[in-house]
């Protein structure tokens, strides 16, 4: 019988999550519009493709202010000329539903403009709900899921009720991770706020009459000292005067402020005890940055603007590569896999070291993509020449622009996810596999491969991420508690089938880099063929499990280890009675698609490899003999 350590309903305690988009609102006795322009100049770092501040200064003068582009470009449209008031919204935006636009920068309003939201996260019923909307005589004047959350606001206010009662119901009706800041125009008095779910944080303090609440604790670090957040389905009511924050049920909730810790104030951990916790728990937001702009959720497609391949180039590609080094060859492992499966295109990857210094059969029909972290891995980067030398088309995946690799390859597909100091990568792992998901969807799409269903089911399926990943994240016990069981394991095997063989790699790879335990990865078929033989109760096998195709035959595989004697960790779909009698310990995840399978599994992968090296009090952030960006051979 195993010892089940299932993922649990989101805990109490979840006051790191940060949005990648910027939220800043203010209400107090100064002026607003200085103080949100310093919120958000305080989390460009987080990245940003368009920006907007609205102002109340009661009783009869509101500004909107929008702009394309940086802050820089939003304090230009005023100028000269500060607005005045003392209460205000502001908003960092990364496109999601809508391009970069004027028209789709926050904040948004409704048909009557009684109120201005700002919003981090997707609205996955926003169809629905703009249709309905929409057949009600609603005219939308944005593409983004965004304006649906200030029509229902607007349409509720309408039928009488209060500023409060009309907020909250947006709770109940909209689906998925989110964050919402609201004010109405009318009663300038106040902000509301709630949060659903894992898409970023909200902070928010209360000192010396004045107010302020932002998706990142930095933004109110200059001005105040103390700080409370929102958890999942709590709604506050922000005034000058005053904090009240209610469930969903607008049943008041007892919280307290707290002092902010000094190590907060210290830029770039946010609080965490390493960087490398920080980055997988930015991994939720991180995923909503990478599909912005690259799905086009009204008509359920791909689009990936950043390619410049035409439609008779891409029908000309008859073979693709996929090169990378340590990390983004695990991840060029899993491309291959996306790329067969969903454009239909013949793939194989191959570590950067090996494919420049051997004579590759590639031609200008060959598609070569790139992955790297920096964008500056010495091997990856001579592999790229080689490539281009023989006359392949390239592509790169990549999380710094301007790097090498971008300036070398013909297109650049970019990672989104700031800055990453822990030297075992995390969430640009994360990244590069979204990103090579879209891109063979994008491909598949084109070439006619993928018919229409089967698209919008992948489309629906991905924009799920954000929020399975952060539900995930919401809950930690499980793998501290295995972990105080497996410090003591010098011998790890990883054990995974068809797609799940890439995430074994990589789960062996975090254990060997910031645990110095010896681990293997193998694919369970080839167990027989040899690493049976390592099998005993010393060697602890880590078996990814869910219920795919393949799942019958991870079954035989782990009867196989478990009547020799080893022990057997599993990762399982939840809901499966069966796997569970037969292993020593489970580590579950969602029920989801075929594909989607791999993706999320990354997630136990990571999190059991970080506790299993502060249980062997290793440097997490700094393991020895590693660095983050390998630029010579």
């Amino acid at each position: 019988m195993a010892v089940i350590l299932g993922r649990c309903e989101v805990p109490g305690h979840n006051v790191y999550n940060v949005a990648m988009c910027g939220i800043v609102g203010y209400v107090g006795k100064r002026q607003a519009w200085p103080i949100i322009v310093q919120g958000l100049e305080t989390l460009e770092y987080r990245g940003y493709d368009s920006s907007g501040i609205v102002v109340l200064d009661p009783p009869n003068n509101t500004e909107f202010h929008r702009a394309v582009g940086k802050v820089t470009e939003l304090k230009a449209s005023i100028n000269g000329r500060i607005p005045t008031g003392t209460v205000g919204l502001g908003h960092t935006r990364w496109a999601t539903h809508g391009k970069p636009t004027l028209l789709n920068a926050h904040p948004h309003t409704g048909p009557l403009g009684e109120v201005a939201v700002v919003h981090n996260g997707i609205v996955e019923n926003f169809l629905e709900l703009k249709r309905t909307l929409v057949a009600e005589g609603h005219v939308f004047t944005s593409e983004t899921d965004t304006e649906v959350i200030a029509h229902i606001i607007e349409g509720v206010l309408s039928e009488n009720k209060t500023f409060e009662e009309a907020f909250a119901s947006v709770v109940s009706r909209i689906q998925g991770a989110n964050a919402v800041v609201a004010l109405c125009i009318d009663q300038p008095d106040r902000i509301m706020a709630f949060r659903r779910g894992h898409a970023g944080g909200l902070a928010i303090s209360h000192q010396d009459s004045e107010s302020i609440v932002a998706s990142d604790v930095h933004a109110i670090l200059p001005h105040s000292s103390t700080v409370t957040f929102l958890e999942d389905g709590e709604i506050a009511t922000i005034s000058e005067n005053r904090v009240d924050i209610f469930n969903s049920h607008l049943i008041p909730v007892v919280r307290k402020f707290h002092s902010i810790p000094l190590e907060w104030t210290v830029v770039g951990k946010d609080g965490y005890r390493h960087f490398m916790l920080k980055e997988i728990m930015e991994q939720s937001q991180v995923v909503s940055q990478i599909l912005s702009g690259r799905i086009d959720f009204e008509n359920r497609s791909f689009q990936l603007e950043e390619l410049p391949f035409s439609l008779d180039e891409i029908n000309d590609i008859d073979n693709i590569r996929l090169i990378g080094s340590g990390t983004s060859y695990n991840a060029a492992l899993l491309g291959r896999y996306f790329m067969e499966t969903l454009s239909g295109i013949p793939s194989e990857a191959e570590t950067s070291s090996e494919f420049r210094y051997r004579q590759p059969i590639i031609n200008e029909k060959t598609l070569v993509i790139s992955i790297g972290q920096s964008g500056e891995t010495a091997d990856t980067l001579g592999a790229m020449a080689v490539a281009q030398a023989k006359g392949a088309r390239t592509i790169t995946i990549c999380n710094v622009d301007g790097s090498q690799a971008t300036r070398m390859a013909e297109a650049k597909l970019l990672m989104r996810c700031g800055l990453e100091i822990g030297v075992a990568s995390t969430k640009t792992f994360m990244a590069s596999i979204i990103i090579l998901t879209i891109l063979g969807a994008y491909l598949g799409q084109k070439r006619g491969f993928i018919d229409k269903k089967t698209l919008s089911t992948l489309v629906a399926d991905i924009s799920y991420l954000p929020r399975l990943i952060g539900e995930m994240l919401g809950n930690h016990e499980p793998y501290k508690k295995l972990s105080r069981e497996l410090f003591r394991y010098e011998h790890l095997i990883y054990l995974g089938r068809g797609s799940m063989y890439p995430i074994a790699m990589e789960g062996a790879l975090k254990i060997k880099e910031i645990s110095y335990i010896h681990a293997e990865a193998h694919s369970a078929g080839e167990m027989k063929h040899g690493p049976i033989a390592l099998i005993d109760d010393r060697m602890a096998t880590i078996a990814l499990a869910p219920q795919t195709a393949l799942y019958e035959k991870m079954m035989n595989n782990i009867k196989e280890i478990k009547a020799r004697d080893g022990i057997v960790v599993a990762v399982s779909t939840e809901g499966d009675d069966e796997l569970p009698q037969e292993v020593d310990h489970i580590l579950q995840i969602p029920k989801v698609s075929e594909l989607v399978n791999a993706i999320i599994s990354t997630i136990p992968m990571q999190l059991l490899a970080y506790y299993i090296a502060i249980q062997r009090g290793c440097d997490v952030d700094q393991p020895r003999n590693l660095a983050k960006s390998v630029t010579v051979e």
